[in-house]
């Protein structure tokens, strides 16, 4: 079993803490999703990411909510059917989350969403009435059921630029890294997700037969299909962000790091749809989003670490990748602010 089809222990112990609040774990309701409680206490176990969906839907059932009861008016018991098919009902992928965020903040009392666009950058933000935030958990499960429902209702994997948090980063973050963003801001103003805005014209063409086959496997298919890729793209992803763009090595020289020959390399990576170039791409955006957010970097210098010969060089690609300039990018990162 692949990393990619596994889910970290510590997430089911998040997920009982609200829900076996009273003691020891329901250690029969855990062997129902396959389970094995002696092993919650174990740092590095994980279970299979269907024994995990297993455990969200009994946890639901028991609770009547599809949210671990982490919301004092939480999300009943088919919560999730009513928003898909209410979203898919919308023309476009911005009609289709303002309903499915519209739909949430009415049944949710903590965490109020709304998304917010401008010029080439979107952004769903969390407004919160009360002071103290919540735990990552709490936050991290709520972006899994929109980032997922997005992804269903436009049949792609939706980039996620960066996931503001306003709570303290817990002592595991791989998972979560893995479901949705390199990218996670800690102890920031407020809780939002950063997404390219051209994705919201994308047209919904969903249907009933593809609602209840989705229903059927959820969220099982939410926490796999649209994670990012894991195996041998990521591996490469994960070299690359540990060294400096000025040191990344040429297709040839990773191969023999990784005892492949050059060609195998790139045939693996056609395999999972990627190119070398397209993930170092994918890196030096990353790296872009995440050093703009660090106010002691001149926007001089976040060039030149990315490897750019000059400033004028790094606008144009950041306008091509983005759609704006990273001035604009980093004041909206720096705030914490709604866009526009």
């Amino acid at each position: 079993m692949s990393e990619k089809d596994t889910i970290s222990m510590q997430l089911v112990r998040e997920a009982l803490l609200q829900t076996c609040p009273a003691g020891e774990p329901d250690a029969a309701l855990l062997a129902r999703a396959g389970i094995d409680a002696t092993q919650l206490d174990l740092p590095q176990a994980r279970v299979s990411a269907e024994s995990y969906a297993q455990l969200w839907r009994l946890l639901a059932r028991r609770c009547n909510d599809e949210f671990f009861a982490m919301d004092p008016r939480g999300l009943r018991s088919g919560s999730l059917a009513f928003v898909c098919r209410a979203a898919m009902a919308q023309p476009t992928l911005a009609e289709g989350l303002r309903t499915a965020l519209d739909f949430l903040g009415l049944m949710l009392e903590d965490l109020q969403p709304g998304l917010v666009r401008q010029q080439s950058l979107a952004e769903i933000v969390i407004n919160e009435p009360r002071d103290e935030p919540r735990r990552a958990f709490t936050y991290f499960t709520f972006w899994m059921i929109v980032h997922g429902v997005a992804c269903w209702l436009a049949g792609r994997r939706i980039p996620i630029l960066a996931i503001d948090l306003r709570c303290p980063e817990p002592p595991f973050c791989d998972d979560y890294r893995v479901m949705f963003s390199e990218n996670l801001q800690f102890d920031r103003p407020r809780t939002r997700m950063i997404i390219a805005a051209d994705c919201l014209g994308l047209p919904l063409k969903r249907n009933d037969d593809e609602l209840r086959r989705f229903l059927a496997e959820a969220p099982g298919n939410i926490l796999v299909r649209y994670r990012d890729p894991e195996s041998l793209g990521r591996r490469v992803r994960a070299h690359l962000r540990s060294l400096d763009p000025a040191t990344w090595p040429d297709a040839e020289r990773l191969a023999a790091s990784l005892c492949v020959s050059a060609s195998t390399l790139r045939r693996r990576l056609a395999e999972e749809g990627q190119t070398y170039q397209g993930l170092k791409d994918s890196v030096r955006r990353e790296l872009a989003i995440t050093w703009l957010a660090e106010a002691d970097l001149g926007l001089a210098q976040v060039a030149e670490r990315l490897g750019f010969a000059d400033s004028s060089s790094f606008y144009k690609a950041f306008r091509k990748w983005f759609g704006c300039n990273p001035g604009h990018y980093r004041a909206l990162a720096q705030q914490g602010g709604a866009l526009g």
